[in-house]
């Protein structure tokens, strides 16, 4: 199926007409209906989007009967809130559609890498389940995941803490503290923050693992349901990790908890 333009009249706050001004989403989808659909967010540092975060990841989800939709998300110079704005209308464009992709709007996930995997946890902890009253049919609809998949991902805009190069990408040279605040994702989490799976390895020099850390002890206090997966070793940004015997049995225990949630056919 062809790449869906999120905003086929231009998005807001575009500064051009190219591709990279043009969010939009590629559908990988299985066959039957009501099947469980996942977007992703490949990774980049808010600068670019790397393919093997992208294609790849989604065949493997369709090998587990799981739809999924490649996010074109706009990247630097576009500072916050473009990104989020793009996964926000990705989510809830899939809902409106979800008739005619077979898909179960009740069963969306999101699913990043690295600052992907900030972008899918902002979408999964700044969301809003949308306006009745809105005119736009898009806009009535909710933008908040149903799961989370976090694969070594920035999740806090702190100092020490967070990946340098993604966080002034994303929110410019000198930030102000509430904008760091909001944007760092493990002080967002809530009572109603999705269900959520993440690894990372240990030994990651890019983004520091306690970005990972940092959001399972936010949803441990708030008594949301995760699984952490932490391995002793691999370079960062691998992907499937098909070249790692070790940690590439993270997609196994994936699908092991897409499974125990509902997300694949038993």
């Amino acid at each position: 199926m062809e790449t869906l333009l999120l905003w086929p009249e231009g998005a807001p706050g575009a500064l051009g007409t190219s591709d990279e001004d043009r969010p939009a989403i590629t559908p990988y989808l299985v066959e039957g209906k009501k099947n469980a659909a996942v977007v992703i967010c490949p990774g980049g540092g808010y600068g670019m989007r790397a393919d093997h975060e992208g294609g790849p990841v989604a065949e493997w989800l369709n090998t587990l009967g799981i739809s999924a939709f490649v996010l074109r998300y706009r990247v630097a110079p576009y500072q916050y809130p473009s990104a989020l704005q793009d996964a926000q209308r990705a989510l809830r464009t899939i809902r409106l559609r979800a008739d005619e992709y077979g898909i179960d709007p009740d069963r969306l996930g999101i699913l990043g890498f690295s600052a992907g995997g900030h972008l899918a946890s902002a979408a999964g902890v700044l969301y809003d389940q949308g306006n009745p009253q809105d005119p736009d049919p898009l806009g009535q609809l909710s933008s908040r995941p149903d799961c989370m998949i976090l694969c070594y991902p920035v999740i806090s805009m702190t100092e020490g803490v967070t990946h340098q190069g993604s966080k002034t990408n994303l929110l410019g040279e000198n930030p102000g503290e509430e904008l760091v605040q909001r944007l760092s994702s493990e002080l967002q989490v809530t009572a109603e923050t999705p269900p959520t799976f993440l690894w990372h390895t240990s030994d990651d020099e890019s983004v520091p693992l306690e970005n990972s850390l940092l959001f399972a002890a936010a949803l441990s206090r708030h008594h949301i349901p995760f699984d952490l997966h932490i391995y002793a070793h691999g370079i960062h940004g691998l992907g499937l990790a098909d070249e790692e015997p070790h940690t590439r049995t993270w997609t196994e225990a994936c699908a092991s908890w897409l499974q125990l949630n509902g997300y694949t056919k038993a």
